[in-house]
């Protein structure tokens, strides 16, 4: 009976707001006792309770208006990490805007986005006040790691402040994946869903995977949009082999987190993983190492020099309109229609990601935005979060060229029309999988030190697959022992 009751649980049937205890027996419990005790009729004792209820309400901020939750903090400058790449620099343009309305002067420091982390470690790590940055946006592989140290500030307590929270920005509204993948720490295996996960940020600049292909070379060849990867590959060892100056691929292949990145994205939909529920290193698995042959044959497929680049070469081999296909992040559709950055533009179609032996899948990716601990200006750093990311802001972003946070933008048919992509993106988005990369801790370790070395070893053809996969998974093994995550297994109670 008790676990049918369940079912019909109403979590919201009391309003556990910070200002309950006042509403509580103060204001409801007098009103309802006079009322039932016979001291006053039931209009009176309801009219009383409303009124005084009104009245926490106004002090504690809920009828705030725009203007008064930002006078406090204007005069005030906050400091803010962004890392160098289009999105961010699209955002940019915003910021006069948000000064004008808000009254915070924002600085902006713009790093290349693979040395930002040790400069925000830097930074966060410095004593309460004195930390260089109010606001920092970080790669989602450094999440884990930042609130394991504790460098990141909790949001719940911004959310739940009635004079910072905008009640209109509608947090539902955020595409979950991304939410999940970039903002929640704690939950199931420490950075995925579960009962014990944590906000500590907001996507911004967060992705999934796509394909993007050039439809005048399929229509030339009248070629079918390939939706696995058996097709994938046979279309483009076709346009390799049959389009003068053209490749069939793009990739990630460089000896670092980048070709660790490409692996990811391609072992997913092989049901290939680096480690099991138990944390057993899977990486030497027949998905795995079907996966990695994968990996080879787009390589093999890409332009010369493929093994040295990231993603911004990856993304100029398509754009230059020397590859056919690309997959990876959703922000080549925004890249494409930019003239500064473009020779594509208006010949550009977009599709899914392609299945493989395991079914669907792609990427949870990019960034998200969230406060030091040691920022001296939280409130500050919150309200431009939340201004950034608001539906307003959001579509704002989308002018100015940069990638969206929200289904409802995506979803938005005057935008569609605008943007092919957005179509494919939210069914695309109905296959992310926020566990395509391990984000504990140790991921800096894993990453680029070991992945990416014996990766790169294999595709470079200096040693084999075998080899490559079997050193790596020794190497994590011990990564993963000295950081304790087989100490429960062998843990035996006392008698």
């Amino acid at each position: 009976m008790f676990l049918e009751q369940l079912k019909y649980a109403n979590e919201d049937w009391r309003p556990l707001i910070p200002e309950w205890g006042e509403i509580n027996a103060p204001i409801m419990g007098v009103n309802l006792g006079e009322y039932v005790n016979g001291q006053t009729d039931l209009d009176t004792a309801l009219g009383n309770a409303k009124s005084q209820i009104e009245d926490v309400m106004k002090r504690a901020g809920y009828y705030t208006t725009e203007e008064e939750r930002y006078a406090p903090y204007a005069g005030e400058t906050i400091v803010v990490s962004w890392p160098s790449l289009s999105h961010f620099e699209k955002a940019k343009k915003l910021i006069p805007e948000f000064e004008k309305e808000t009254g915070i002067k924002v600085e902006v420091d713009s790093i290349q986005y693979m040395n930002m982390r040790d400069k925000q470690v830097l930074e966060m790590s410095k004593p309460m006040g004195q930390g260089g940055y109010d606001v920092v946006s970080w790669v989602i592989f450094n999440k884990t790691e930042y609130v394991n140290k504790g460098y990141l500030t909790p949001l719940a307590p911004f959310f739940t402040n009635a004079k910072l929270a905008d009640p209109d920005y509608d947090p539902e509204d955020i595409v979950p994946a991304y939410l999940k993948s970039g903002s929640d720490v704690g939950g199931r295996r420490g950075y995925l869903s579960g009962p014990t996960d944590a906000l500590y940020g907001v996507p911004f600049g967060a992705e999934t995977s796509i394909m993007a292909y050039r439809k005048d070379i399929f229509d030339k060849y009248n070629l079918e949009v390939p939706s696995t990867y058996d097709e994938l590959l046979k279309v483009a060892s076709f346009i390799t082999e049959n389009e003068d100056g053209m490749y069939g691929m793009t990739s990630r292949g460089s000896s670092n987190h980048h070709i660790v990145h490409a692996w990811l994205l391609h072992a997913s939909p092989f049901g290939a993983s680096i480690f099991d529920d138990k944390w057993n290193v899977t990486v030497d698995s027949p998905e795995a190492k079907a996966a990695t042959k994968t990996l080879k044959a787009i390589i093999d497929n890409s332009p010369p020099g493929v093994t040295s680049w990231g993603f911004g070469e990856e993304a100029n081999a398509f754009l230059q309109g020397e590859s056919a296909i690309f997959i990876d992040t959703l922000k080549i559709a925004a890249m494409s229609r930019d003239p500064e950055q473009s020779l594509v533009d208006g010949k550009v179609g977009f599709a899914l990601h392609p299945a493989g032996p395991a079914g669907r899948s792609s990427e949870t990716g990019g960034f998200a935005m969230g406060i030091p601990s040691n920022s001296a200006h939280k409130e500050a750093a919150f309200l431009f979060i939340q201004w950034m990311t608001s539906k307003r802001g959001d579509r704002m972003i989308v002018e100015a060229g940069g990638d969206p946070i929200r289904i409802s933008t995506m979803s938005d048919p005057e935008l569609q029309a605008r943007f092919p992509e957005y179509p494919v993106i939210l069914e695309q988005l109905k296959y992310a999988n926020e566990n395509w990369r391990p984000l504990i801790p140790e991921w800096g370790e894993i990453n680029a030190p070991i992945m990416g070395v014996n990766l790169g070893e294999y595709v470079n053809g200096q040693t084999d697959l075998d080899t490559a996969l079997s050193n790596a998974k020794s190497q994590i093994e011990d990564v993963m022992k000295r950081s304790g995550y087989y100490t429960w297994a062998n843990y035996t109670p006392p008698q």
